[in-house]
C-alpha cells in the first residue's frame, strides 16, 4: 500500500456560523474537490477496507483514498449525503452522540457551539444509506485532558450510545480535536472501537497504527494546489509518525489549564 490520502471535513456549508468557517468547504468547493480526487485516480473506498489492511487484511489498491467528515452537522445530511449519493462514493461520519438530538428535541449536550446537528432520525436513515457511522465521543471534549468516569463515558458511553441508536455494532471512532495519548488508545481499544482516526496532516499507509490514523483535514482555505497535491499522494508525510516532543509538550500545558479550571479549546479542529 502506498501513501493513501484519508481526508478529513467538518461542515459543508455557503453560510457557516463565524466560530465554524475556518473549518468549513462550500458546496461548490466540495463538488471541485471530488472532481480532483477521481481526476487524479482516486478510488475512494470505505475506511473499514483502510483498517482490515492494517488489521493484516487484504491490502488497498494502491490508489485508494478515503472520506471521513467529524461531529454531525446537519448539513451533511441535505449537502453531503446526495452528493456521494449521486457519484456512489463511501464515506465515514464521526458523530459527537452528545449533540445529535430527536427529532424536533435537543441533544444530552456537547461542548460544541450551537449550530444545527444531525437529529437521530436523520442518522438512521444515512446509516440504511450505507454511511458508517463512527463516534466522536459524548461531548467532543480534548480526550487526553479528562480522567476516570468521565474518560470512560466519552469513549465506552458513547460507543453505547451509539450503538443503542442505531441498532447494531460501530467499531470506528475519532479522537476529537485529534487528541489522544497511551491511556487513551488503550481505553479506545478495550472499549471495542477496532480504530481510530486523528489528524496529523499526513497520510495513512500499510504500516499506521489502527489506532492513531492519519488523516489530512480540508480547510476553507487549503490551497488547490496543496489538496490536488494530496489527492496525486504527494506534498505530505506518510503515517505512522512518533509522537513529538512538542505533542507532549502541548498535552501537558493543556492538562495543567485543565486541572486550573482554564481549559484550552475552541472549534473542533478535528
Amino acid at each position: 500500500m502506498s501513501a493513501v490520502p484519508v481526508f478529513l471535513y467538518h461542515s459543508i456549508s455557503d453560510d457557516p456560523p463565524q466560530w465554524l468557517a475556518p473549518y468549513t468547504v462550500t458546496p461548490r468547493a466540495f463538488r471541485v474537490q471530488l472532481d480532483r480526487i477521481q481526476d487524479a485516480g482516486r478510488r475512494i473506498v470505505p475506511l473499514r477496507r483502510l483498517v482490515a489492511a492494517l488489521h493484516g487484511g487484504p491490502a488497498l489498491p494502491a490508489d485508494a483514498a478515503v472520506l471521513t467528515f467529524d461531529d454531525g452537522y446537519a448539513d451533511f445530511y441535505w449537502t453531503v449525503a446526495p452528493e456521494l449519493s449521486d457519484r456512489g462514493l463511501a464515506a465515514t461520519l464521526y458523530l459527537t452522540v452528545g449533540a445529535i438530538h430527536p427529532p424536533g428535541g435537543r441533544g444530552s449536550g456537547s461542548l460544541l457551539p450551537d449550530t444545527p446537528m444531525l437529529n437521530w432520525r436523520q442518522v438512521a436513515t444515512l446509516d440504511t444509506l450505507g454511511v458508517e457511522m463512527g463516534g466522536h465521543s459524548m461531548t467532543h471534549v480534548p480526550l487526553d485532558t479528562v480522567y476516570g468516569s468521565r474518560l470512560d463515558d466519552e469513549i465506552t458511553g458513547c460507543k453505547h450510545g451509539l450503538e443503542d441508536a442505531l441498532g447494531h455494532s460501530a467499531t470506528a471512532y475519532a479522537y476529537p480535536h485529534g487528541y489522544s495519548s497511551r491511556t487513551v488508545r488503550a481505553k479506545v481499544r478495550d472499549a471495542g472501537w477496532t480504530s481510530a482516526t486523528a489528524v496529523e496532516n499526513k497520510f495513512s499507509s500499510d504500516h499506521d497504527d489502527p489506532l492513531r490514523i492519519c488523516r489530512l483535514m480540508v480547510m476553507h482555505d487549503t490551497p488547490g494546489q496543496v489538496f490536488d497535491q494530496w489527492a496525486l499522494g504527494r506534498g505530505a508525510r506518510v503515517g505512522p509518525v512518533p509522537e513529538s516532543l512538542y505533542t507532549r509538550a502541548w498535552r501537558t500545558y493543556r492538562r495543567v489549564r485543565t486541572a486550573l479550571g482554564s481549559p484550552v479549546g475552541g472549534p473542533p479542529t478535528a
